[in-house]
């Protein structure tokens, strides 16, 4: 199925074009030019979604869960045509687009059958007593509703499972809440044809138009009007910590401040137990740079740290890692900016003169090649530049010299999105000492495995402390998700026809 853009926005059911345009830049085929968002579409697009608000968001969950079903229906509809503007715009090979087009659309219909069920309402009640002294209690019941309409700026590594259609706008139309949605400038069309199905879903299900809009592209002014948009009532982020930084602290300087669940920037730290180390050290560092090179290391959660006892068991891990990591050729990375900035992550280790290099490579133009460095922990915990995040295919060994100092390390790390143990039996006392610290530092921690791959299930949490994220007590990725977009209410004396559906008994 051959597809080609229309190069336009989508505001609450009108395709617009017009004025300034920008080009994509794939990495093969044919480029196409799109509108550049504007100021006033954000308002236009806002106002629409406020509009929407006062029907979708009190429309019953069925109806709901039966649109998130149709625009999945809408995204498998078109999945050839996903699949080959997906793979230009991006450099991913059709695998990875085939995989993560399935991931979108279980989640939406993981998200509806959630809904359905009614948990994430967290419906309470507690009966009058009348005969309570020295006062009467009233009844009272609680339950959680939808804030209102909530923006969201598609991601550049996932473009499907984190963007037009991802894990924040699903979440939040499970909650009731019309989207809004700045598109990424790296994977344009993309967006526009996964806004086509949910396009498609509106008219199918018969609701508000404005239940969602896609203002593609656009300068920085663009996504400060979004976020500072009076009508909008939260924001999802995934991106830099700098850029996300900058929206966050726009988000707080508001006349009334609204919550941005941003997620920013994670090493992921991986602790290889003395034992496990000694029973498997070329398996771990063989795992280690497969994990770290997948995707050309392009995923939030990279293990770009592996912290060793230093000894004979770590020399085995490095050189098992750098076999490895000599066999991944070259691949492109998602746009010319991220591979720039990934060249500049290696020059940073480069200027270091506490840092040893294991792997050295050059890359040029759009393709990565992975590289290797180590360190010890004095060296580590003396520059914070090392505790930065290098989007790409480059990792770094912390050799430590007792368990203690491994402990002392880990404490010094920023927050993140996970951590990892690796042990044995004999390392569980290790395993025990360590816990406590790590799941301070991060929403998930992982024994014995890799980060990469996120589960979309129940139980996942895809978030963690500053600057990993910028709301520790969220998570981007499961059905929590949807509670970001949520509030309680309490609903006090009132008669059963008065209160909402969901609370009538």
């Amino acid at each position: 199925m051959s597809w080609t853009p229309q190069g336009k926005h989508l505001i609450a059911g009108e395709w617009i074009g017009g004025g300034a345009s920008f080009r994509s830049e794939p990495t093969h085929g044919p480029a196409h030019d799109f509108a550049v968002g504007t100021v006033a579409l954000v308002d236009r697009a806002a106002k629409a979604a406020e509009d929407a608000f006062w029907s979708y968001g009190y429309a019953a969950r069925e109806v709901r869960a039966g649109f998130l079903d149709a625009i999945a229906d809408e995204i498998e509809a078109r999945a050839e045509a996903i699949t080959e503007i997906g793979t230009q715009e991006t450099g991913l090979p059709a695998l990875r687009l085939q995989g993560e087009r399935g991931r979108t659309t279980g989640q939406l219909r993981l998200f509806a059958t959630h809904i359905r069920q009614g948990d994430y309402l967290d419906r309470r009640h507690d009966a009058a007593l009348p005969d309570r002294q020295p006062a009467p209690r009233p009844e009272i019941f609680l339950m959680e509703r939808p804030i209102g309409p909530v923006a969201v700026f598609g991601a550049s590594n996932f473009p499907l499972a984190f963007s037009t259609a991802g894990g924040d706008t699903a979440a939040a139309l499970a909650a009731g809440c019309p989207v809004v949605v700045k598109g990424h400038s790296a994977h344009p069309g993309t967006g526009e044809i996964i806004a086509e199905a949910i396009h498609a879903a509106i008219a199918r299900t018969g609701l508000h138009p404005g239940v969602f809009s896609l203002v593609q592209g656009g300068d920085r002014h663009v996504g400060a009007a979004l976020v500072q948009h009076p009508l909008i009532k939260a924001v999802g982020f995934t991106g830099s910590v700098a850029g996300g930084r900058a929206l966050f602290d726009l988000c707080a300087a508001r006349p009334e401040p609204i919550p941005f669940f941003g997620e920013l920037g994670s090493v992921n730290p991986m602790f290889l137990l003395p034992q496990a180390m000694a029973a498997r050290a070329d398996a771990l560092g063989q795992g280690w740079a497969g994990s770290l090179s997948m995707g050309v290391g392009q995923f939030c959660t990279n293990p770009g740290i592996a912290v060793v006892i230093d000894g004979a068991d770590a020399d085995r891990f490095t050189a098992a890692a750098k076999t490895a990591l000599e066999q991944v050729a070259p691949q492109d990375m998602l746009t010319d900016g991220i591979a720039k900035a990934y060249r500049d992550g290696k020059e940073r280790f480069d200027s270091r003169n506490a840092v040893s290099p294991v792997l050295v490579t050059q890359s040029t133009g759009r393709k990565a090649s992975p590289n290797l460095y180590e360190t010890t922990a004095q060296a580590y915990l003396q520059d914070d530049a090392l505790g930065e995040e290098v989007f790409g295919p480059l990792g770094l060994i912390v050799r430590v010299g007792s368990v203690q100092e491994m402990v002392r390390l880990a404490q010094g790390f920023q927050g993140q999105l996970t951590t990892t143990i690796h042990m044995e039996p004999g390392d569980l006392a290790d395993a025990q000492t360590l816990l406590p610290i790590l799941e301070r530092k991060a929403g998930r921690v992982l024994v014995n495995g890799f980060p990469t791959g996120v589960e979309v299930v129940d139980s996942m949490v895809h978030g963690g402390p500053y600057p990993a994220s910028t709301n520790f007590g969220a998570t981007s990725v499961g059905t929590l998700a949807i509670r970001r977009f949520l509030r309680p209410v309490s609903y006090q004396n009132f008669p059963q026809e008065l209160l909402p559906q969901d609370l009538r008994g």
